[in-house]
């Protein structure tokens, strides 16, 4: 079977995209499932992912017995450096009288350990978008094959080897691989030419007559600025981890403003002036909340205890807990806007909005709620 062969422009490469394992998982389990209802196994799948392209997965290793079925999917990262590519995922299927979807994690699939992560302590390390993909597909095999319920248990083989090579065990996830992704879609991440179209984008924006801009770091800032924020589209643009590289360029094209809208996660790293926020360049998250939390009358034990944290969302729940979250989230945004407005120069106006997807919107900088009306007001002329 040919590779998956969706292409994007990234600076002057044009590189080829892969799936995810969320990918990967939901089309296991939709082959398993047929295998499972109709005792025949389609060659390959084709799986709708959340960002609108289609991908057409070969399924390998078919088993069954009594009661349940089994197959696997290959990761395919495209041009990604994914530790995870060539990955064989196994989603094994079984009947259930129950009429609902269960699913969880086998062999070399991660279970959470501490709070904060997109999963509840206990579970199988199986995010959401990818846990609503794998339902979406057994559903769709119960609905047009018949059936009460399915329990859904995906597997990695190699998980727990792979897994020693990425930020897992740090973040309190054990035994083995996530299953991720937001999209379905991996989009390849060369750095240079990453960059590059980062910038090409304000400078098309620029071209365009655009003066004043809102910038987010990804996919997570993306939605809140639609969904929560309700900003206009038009002007936004993507710095993925390059806050520095894209607000120097902004600057010196000649941008006169920018609204940067950033998960708390990423921002805290830039309000200790880290402006290239890649976990492999920079972290400082808990260090730079404990010293917040300090500053802002938090105890030696408290300020130890924030210290102790694996996720940024585990801090914000103790601050939150000692009555602190305000006064602590007001320091860091502070801290925030000296170092945007430090690294822009007098010649561009930057401001700031941060925020969790469980506290909303943790602090904006002082002229943040003005640029930000600004831009509201310009898409309802």
């Amino acid at each position: 079977m040919t590779s998956f062969e969706h292409y994007i422009s990234v600076g002057r490469e044009r590189l080829r995209c892969g799936y995810t394992t969320g990918t990967c998982a939901a089309a296991a389990t939709r082959g398993a499932a047929e295998l499972l209802l109709t005792g025949s196994l389609p060659d390959a799948v084709i799986i709708d992912t959340p960002s609108g392209i289609s991908v057409e997965a070969e399924l390998l290793d078919p088993a069954f017995g009594p009661g349940w079925a089994s197959c696997a999917v290959r990761k395919d990262a495209g041009d990604d450096p994914d530790v995870t590519n060539g990955a064989v995922i196994i989603a094994r299927v079984e009947l259930s009288e129950e009429k609902e979807v269960v699913i969880d994690g086998g062999k070399g699939i991660g279970r959470i350990t501490r709070p904060g992560l997109d999963q509840p302590v206990g579970n199988a390390a199986i995010n959401s978008v990818p846990r609503k993909m794998i339902e979406q597909q057994a559903r769709a095999a119960l609905s047009k094959h018949g059936g009460k319920g399915l329990r859904v248990i995906i597997s990695m083989p190699d998980g727990e080897r792979l897994a020693a090579k990425t930020f897992n065990p740090r973040l309190g996830i054990e035994g083995g691989v996530s299953i991720l992704g937001t999209s379905g879609i991996v989009r390849p991440m060369s750095e240079t030419a990453l960059v590059a179209s980062l910038l090409l984008e304000i400078d098309m924006l620029h071209a365009a007559g655009c003066q004043n801009i809102i910038m987010t770091p990804g996919n997570y800032g993306d939605h809140f600025c639609t969904e929560v924020l309700q900003l206009p589209q038009d002007f936004r643009v993507s710095c993925s981890n390059y806050i520095g590289a894209c607000i120097d360029h902004a600057a010196g094209t000649g941008i006169n403003s920018i609204l940067l809208v950033g998960h708390i996660g990423k921002l805290i790293k830039v309000a200790a002036g880290s402006m290239n926020t890649h976990s492999r360049t920079a972290d400082g998250r808990r260090e730079t909340l404990a010293a917040h939390t300090a500053m802002c009358g938090g105890s030696q034990a408290l300020t130890r205890e924030v210290f102790g944290c694996i996720t940024v969302d585990e801090a914000l729940g103790i601050l939150e807990r000692e009555n602190l979250l305000k006064d602590v989230m007001e320091s860091v945004t502070y801290a925030l806007g000296q170092q945007l407005r430090y690294r822009a120069g007098e010649e561009m106006k930057i401001e700031a909005i941060t925020f969790s997807n469980k506290y909303g919107v943790l602090g904006k900088t002082e002229g943040a709620e003005a640029l930000m009306l600004s831009h509201i007001e310009r898409m309802n002329k």
